[in-house]
């Protein structure tokens, strides 16, 4: 078994973590630093609260250490941990520059060791029915493709780290790496990037709308979040030669998380009918609509994938190489929207 700890046991670690690696087989949950509240103690009875993290690395039963701390930590505290010998699955946004992403590449290279990133919205329902259909050849060759993520809160968030002025905050580093890997899932790197990055909200300090948009030779990926959207458009508008498909963003998984269930339920991340995407085709001029049943959501997929990289040396599920190419263009999106023009990548 795999012995595992976290760096925190706030709602990243509570929602996005410890149920996945305390329901996997290959996995033992350790303990995770706790700075104030010891709540992980009582959630998981066999497991840890250390009191620092120096306690925590200096535990050679420890394996892996996953890194979900605020943004502006996850480069010393992942370098941190790979120095002391410890495989890292490191929670988006992975660096807050792509050259501190490469030394943590070569560093993880060097000594031998798995270094993750925590990808975990490439196995959101959406984007796996996407996939499919691609697969599938039901779009033909992308022409257009708009993902959005939206969200309506007037309010700053109660996590005081992600509307505080420090780097790595702000809904561009929040959000945008989610939507920027399913692009390059999708695409792979872009040849340049156009981008809008505001503050739309009086009571903010860090951006919380951005749009993007990605030039590949054949079409363009827009990519769009903000914190104002009171009535939200579809997640998934992709365009092709062959067909288009609409879907609302309605991957359940989140919300199931929140709500405490746990990820080894009978049809986890299952979404209802009325969540179904649409996919539109021409046949000889007559535009036909099929709804498409949506693969479930699984975020067990990258745990299981984390397993196998470290117990079998395959692929990691998200590579620091494919970490530092989202801060690659996340960082020309800055550029782009502070320069008020297109940036090449």
């Amino acid at each position: 078994m795999i012995n595992t700890a976290l760096v925190s046991f706030g709602m990243s670690g509570k929602v996005f973590h410890a149920p996945f690696i305390a329901t996997n087989p290959d996995f033992n949950l350790v303990g995770s630093w706790e700075r104030s509240s010891k709540n992980i103690e009582a959630a998981y009875p066999s497991s840890k609260s250390f009191n620092s993290y120096e306690e925590l690395l200096a535990d050679s039963s420890i394996d892996l250490v996953i890194v979900n701390s605020p943004n502006d930590s996850h480069y010393a505290y992942t370098k941190s941990a790979l120095l002391a010998g410890k495989h890292v699955v490191c929670e988006k946004a992975f660096t807050n520059t792509s050259a501190e992403a490469q030394e943590l590449d070569e560093l993880a290279n060097k000594k031998g060791l798995k270094l993750a990133v925590y990808q975990n919205r490439r196995y959101d329902a959406d984007f796996l029915t996407l996939q499919k259909l691609i697969q599938e050849d039901e779009i033909g060759e992308l022409l257009d493709v708009q993902i959005s993520f939206e969200r309506y809160r007037t309010n700053l968030s109660p996590k005081k780290h992600k509307e505080a002025v420090t780097p790595g905050a702000g809904l561009l580093f929040d959000l945008g790496p989610h939507l920027v890997d399913q692009a390059l899932v999708l695409s792979g790197m872009p040849l340049a990037v156009f981008a809008d990055i505001r503050i739309t909200r009086k009571v903010s300090l860090v951006d919380d709308y951005f749009s993007m948009i990605l030039y590949y030779p054949s079409h363009r990926i827009t990519l769009t979040s903000g914190m104002v959207f009171m009535t939200q458009l579809p997640g998934y508008k992709v365009y092709g030669t062959k067909g288009s498909f609409i879907k609302n963003r309605s991957d359940v998984q989140e919300n199931e998380l929140i709500a405490g269930k746990k990820p080894n339920i009978p049809n986890w991340g299952a979404e209802s009918e009325s969540d179904y995407g649409t996919l539109y085709t021409d046949h000889n001029g007559l535009i036909t609509s099929k709804v498409i049943q949506s693969i479930p959501g699984d975020y067990k997929i990258f745990y299981q994938k984390m397993a196998d990289a470290i117990l079998n040396n395959a692929p990691v599920p998200t590579s620091a190489q494919e970490g530092k190419n989202i801060i690659r263009v996340l960082e020309a999106a800055r550029n782009s929207a502070f320069n008020k023009r297109v940036v090449g990548i």
